[in-house]
């Protein structure tokens, strides 16, 4: 793993300035993004990227292994690809998976939580009792993520085995959860902060990021036992425009974009490569060297 250096952010900004208004014009980009940072491309980083560099903004947003398998599936194309989990990325890396992507830069980070409807029933408990007793209350409404699509309900299955285990409660996963794929639970990423702000769930799992985005109430988990996700960024195989994709990579991890994931509750990380750097564009290599 490659550390980027302080020169990053300068880089960046000669990389942005680097094309001119007519070609940028021309662009559009297609993001494929995890489902939890729906608020903060659709209505930060997207509409910025726009104003900054003239280029258009197309975003898509679903789990991240749902959005692998689509990529691997030749069933979506697009330019750059936003996981959660960096684990995602190495399973579109190497020739058995097509070789979609061959470096990752990780940029920052988010806890789980669990995030409440303010007019539920059981609002008032998620302030007075354990966050894992109330989740196990006669008739509350949970929704979390498919584990097998969304890293977000892969760590949800995670947390509540550590809590299990943390806090001596046998059979504390079972109650809460059900089956890991429970029906009555397992509901598409981008609809679940809906879903709660309309009262149809009291409670969900949620990243800090989304809680912070649509103004939901949450609770912070220990963080010997709260996983996190880890945002990461790469411009996908034989990606249609690969000049504007170069462009909002530079744009995503510049001052301006990282001052937007920060207003948006991430928790920035001093980005790192992953992967084969020797891959990489050249100019987004000299993003991460300070040198072309």
């Amino acid at each position: 793993m490659i550390t980027l250096s302080r020169t990053f952010s300068l880089v960046a900004l000669a990389l942005l300035a680097a094309s001119t208004p007519a070609a940028q014009a021309a662009d559009t980009v297609n993001v494929l993004y995890a489902g939890s940072l729906v608020n903060l491309m659709e209505h930060g980083i997207g509409p910025a990227f726009e104003k900054a560099t003239g280029n258009q903004f197309r975003g898509f947003a679903a789990g991240s292994n749902a959005l692998a398998n689509q990529i691997k599936g030749k069933l979506r194309q697009g330019d750059v690809f936003v996981s959660a989990n960096p684990k995602v990325d190495s399973a579109l890396m190497g020739p058995t998976n097509g070789s979609w992507v061959s470096w990752y830069i990780s940029f920052a980070a988010s806890p789980l939580v669990i995030g409440y409807n303010a007019s539920s029933r059981f609002a008032a408990d998620f302030k007075t009792k354990p966050w894992y007793e109330v989740l196990t209350e006669p008739g509350i409404r949970i929704g979390r993520t498919d584990p097998k699509l969304d890293p977000k309900g892969a760590l949800t299955v995670q947390l509540m085995d550590a809590a299990e285990k943390s806090y001596h409660r046998p059979g504390l996963a079972q109650k809460v959860l059900g089956a890991p794929e429970n029906p009555a639970q397992v509901l598409p990423e981008e609809s679940l902060v809906g879903r709660i702000q309309s009262g149809q769930l009291d409670a969900g799992f949620f990243y800090s990021t989304e809680t912070t985005d649509a103004k939901i109430p949450s609770v912070s988990l220990p963080g010997a036992i709260a996983p996190k996700a880890v945002y990461t960024v790469t411009i996908l195989r034989d990606a249609p425009d690969a000049s504007g994709a170069r462009r909002f990579v530079a744009f995503l991890l510049g001052s301006e974009g990282r001052h937007i994931l920060e207003q948006h509750g991430l928790a920035l990380r001093k980005p790192s490569v992953s992967g084969e750097q020797n891959s990489m564009p050249a100019d987004i290599r000299a993003l991460t060297t300070g040198t072309p």
